[in-house]
């Protein structure tokens, strides 16, 4: 036989703010901190008199990266593509104390293959110490900057990045992370946007100080990321079957 709750057990469930159910004929009071119950934490137990209840804690905000990107519309681009640079480029490597000092362009105009090799060196793989060649338009864009900034060092964050994310212009060897001692993220950031007449990725990330430059296909791609370099990222780490070789000395 199913229970009645009398007009006094509904008044007195009004009073303590608590909603009343009926389930399978019998009633239970349910808080509100019960009914949206954190996933962490929380001492209340259902079933349990709102009495004897004691408010759950809040829930933990978790830290979410402040990253915003939008695609570039056609009319923000160039509408040409812009005059060929001096093909001269300076590449800094800061960790390694490594540098290169190279032309992409033979005399003719058309990509020197030999500095191509070298540049896709310099640009290779710090974690597993592996090479992919890298995209020639990509040393070209590296080229205007270098001629625009007064010819100062590019220092290279990161180039080519042998990891498990394959779909990263990283992995596929048409992207880099560079910086200018002296010159802002924003300024430098402002000047490659320049350069896009389509088919590029330009992210600048703050807190870190580089810019990211990339040839992809179409559409180009703007972003900022404000979250902290995290060089373990799982993403980043190199596939789970490589082993490293020892160099032979």
């Amino acid at each position: 036989m199913s229970r009645r709750l009398t007009p006094a057990a509904l008044l007195l469930g009004t009073l303590l703010g608590v909603s009343t159910m009926i389930v399978g004929g019998e009633a239970f009071a349910q808080g509100e901190d019960e009914a949206e119950r954190p996933e962490e934490g929380g001492s209340g137990v259902p079933g349990a008199s709102s009495g004897e209840q004691t408010p759950a804690p809040k829930a933990k905000r978790r830290r979410r990266s402040r990253v915003s990107g939008n695609v570039v519309p056609e009319e923000r681009l160039r509408r040409r593509l812009p005059p060929p640079p001096s093909g001269n480029v300076y590449l800094y490597r800061p960790i390694e104390k490594e540098s290169l000092k190279i032309n992409v362009f033979n005399p003719d105009g058309s990509y020197n293959v030999d500095a191509i090799k070298a540049a896709s060196h310099m640009l290779r793989c710090r974690r597993t110490d592996t090479e992919k060649e890298m995209e020639p338009r990509l040393l070209a864009i590296l080229s205007h900057v270098f001629d625009h900034f007064g010819e100062r060092r590019i220092d290279v964050v990161s180039g080519y990045r042998n990891q498990r994310k394959t779909s990263s212009y990283h992995y596929k060897g048409t992207a880099a992370d560079v910086r200018i001692e002296g010159v802002p993220a924003r300024k430098l950031r402002a000047f490659v946007e320049t350069l896009d007449a389509g088919g590029m990725g330009i992210g600048i990330y703050p807190l870190t100080g580089f810019v990211h430059i990339d040839v992809r296909p179409p559409p180009s791609y703007r972003w900022v990321d404000y979250s902290p370099s995290n060089p373990d990222a799982t993403q980043k780490q190199p596939p789970r079957w490589f082993k490293k070789k020892r160099l032979q000395s």
